[in-house]
């Protein structure tokens, strides 16, 4: 019983981080990313589906990305969101296929995502704390009910004490990580 509670919080930490490492894919850092479109969605005979499913999207050189629809009359409405998007990039239609040119970033620009990055990570830590909060009260709930010992409970706080740091630090590493990227573009 006691050892569900710390696999379930470790589940939903996991899922915290991973969450996290999602969001910072589609941060526009620079480089072309086929990310930065994951969450922008076309109207396809009334279902918003996201571009991926409806286009090919590469990367043709470092700071262009292509997107190429399998329906040619998709052209304008994948135009359309993307422009109605907040990546902040118009696309060039040449007819055929849609082009994005991702400018030079400003130092100015890099400091603003390095900030951003920063406070998702904050705001995942919150979350990963608050995953420990519950799972210890569950545990003094348990040890309430005469469910466990009082030992149990000390183990048990221990185990998620340390899961807790543990998983803390892989924030911390994603959290540099995404820095160290954006800073060297």
């Amino acid at each position: 019983m006691m050892n569900t509670v710390i696999n379930k919080a470790q589940e939903k930490m996991e899922k915290s981080i991973n969450v996290l490492v999602s969001d910072y894919g589609t941060i526009r850092a620079g480089r072309a990313n086929p990310g930065v479109l994951d969450k922008v969605t076309v109207d396809y005979y009334g279902t918003p589906t996201p571009i991926n499913q409806l286009a090919t999207v590469s990367v043709s050189e470092a700071r262009v990305l292509v997107v190429q629809p399998w329906d040619k009359t998709l052209l304008v409405p994948i135009q359309k969101a993307i422009q109605a998007s907040d990546i902040g990039i118009n696309p060039q239609n040449d007819g055929s296929v849609l082009r994005l040119m991702f400018p030079q970033m400003t130092e100015e620009d890099r400091k603003k995502i390095v900030k951003d990055v920063k406070k998702m990570g904050e705001d995942t830590k919150v979350a990963v704390r608050s995953i420990r909060r519950d799972a210890m009260d569950k545990i003094k709930n348990m040890k309430k009910n005469n469910e466990i010992t009082e030992d149990d409970v000390k183990t048990a706080e221990e185990k998620i004490q340390k899961l807790t740091d543990k998983m803390v630090k892989k924030v911390d590493e994603t959290v540099a990580a995404k820095e160290k990227e954006v800073l060297s573009i």
